[in-house]
Formats: C-alpha cells, sequence, structure tokens
C-alpha cells in the first residue's frame, strides 16, 4: 500500500513538473510572438523584404505553438498563463529592446531558438519520465522546428 501511494504521490509532482515547464513554454512563446512582431515592424534595410517576410512566418508559426502548448496544458488539467505579467514572470527569453539593427535582431532570434531548444530537450526528458508521450511528441516537434530556424538564421548571418 504505500508502495502505491508513493508512486501516485511522484507521479502527481512530476504531473506539476510539466504543467510549470509547459507554462514557461507558453510564456516564452508569447513573448517571442511579441518579439517577433517588433521586428517584423521595424526591420529595415538591404534586407527589408525578405525579412519582413521572414518575420511574419515565423510569428505565425509561433501563434500555433503557443496555443497548441496552452491547450495540451488545458488537456492535463493545468491552467495556461494568459496575462502580459504572467508571460514576463515566467519567461526566459527577453521581450525586444527596441534598438536592434537587423543583424541585431537575426542574432538575437538564433540565440532565443537556442534557448528555447535546450529547454525543450529538458521538457522532453521530464515528460518522459512522467509518462506524458504526447507532451514529449510535441515537443520535439517544436524542438526539430526551432531547430531548422536556427541553422537558417544562422546561414543567414554567414
Amino acid at each position: 500500500m504505500a508502495k502505491a501511494q508513493s508512486s501516485k504521490s511522484t507521479s502527481k509532482t512530476q504531473n506539476k513538473g510539466v504543467e510549470q515547464m509547459l507554462n514557461q513554454q507558453v510564456s516564452n512563446l508569447n513573448v517571442l510572438y511579441v518579439k517577433l512582431h517588433n521586428y517584423h515592424w521595424y526591420v529595415s534595410g538591404e534586407q527589408f523584404y525578405s525579412l519582413h517576410v521572414k518575420f511574419e512566418e515565423l510569428y505565425n508559426e509561433v501563434t500555433l505553438k503557443m496555443d497548441e502548448a496552452a491547450e495540451r496544458l488545458l488537456s492535463i488539467k493545468g491552467r495556461p498563463a494568459a496575462t502580459m505579467k504572467e508571460y514576463l514572470e515566467m519567461a526566459t527569453i527577453q521581450e525586444a529592446a527596441g534598438n536592434e539593427d537587423t543583424r541585431g535582431m537575426v542574432q538575437q532570434l538564433v540565440e532565443d531558438f537556442a534557448t528555447l531548444s535546450e529547454e525543450l530537450q529538458e521538457g522532453i526528458e521530464m515528460a518522459e519520465e512522467a509518462e506524458d508521450m504526447p507532451t514529449s511528441d510535441m515537443l520535439t516537434g517544436f524542438k526539430a522546428d526551432f531547430e531548422k530556424h536556427m541553422w537558417m538564421l544562422r546561414s543567414f548571418l554567414g
């Protein structure tokens, strides 16, 4: 009986960890969404057109991922963060400074995608420990997409 109780307690703790991790990613994705809009609106120079279009593509993708993460959280009976205050408190990436030049915008996105990829790897492992394969699968897909974006943006920077 004590063994079953201990297992149940560990499972609850693991589930809370998965919920907190998902909420952090909901927050990161919302901060990234706003940052990408900032970059989309304020990019200038010779690469304006290509980056203006790319930033729009990225914020549309981030919107879908943010919604998917929030809905996953709801489906496991969690409560996704839903205010800017919560996002800024929980996020591990920073919002745009507002004074980035074109190369700085792209470099910052590479760094943000790297941060997210590292955190997603930790989240994948956490979800697998909690035997939450749907969350692990979702995060694996996010990580693969972010790694591809890092490669493309690094190539842009030369």
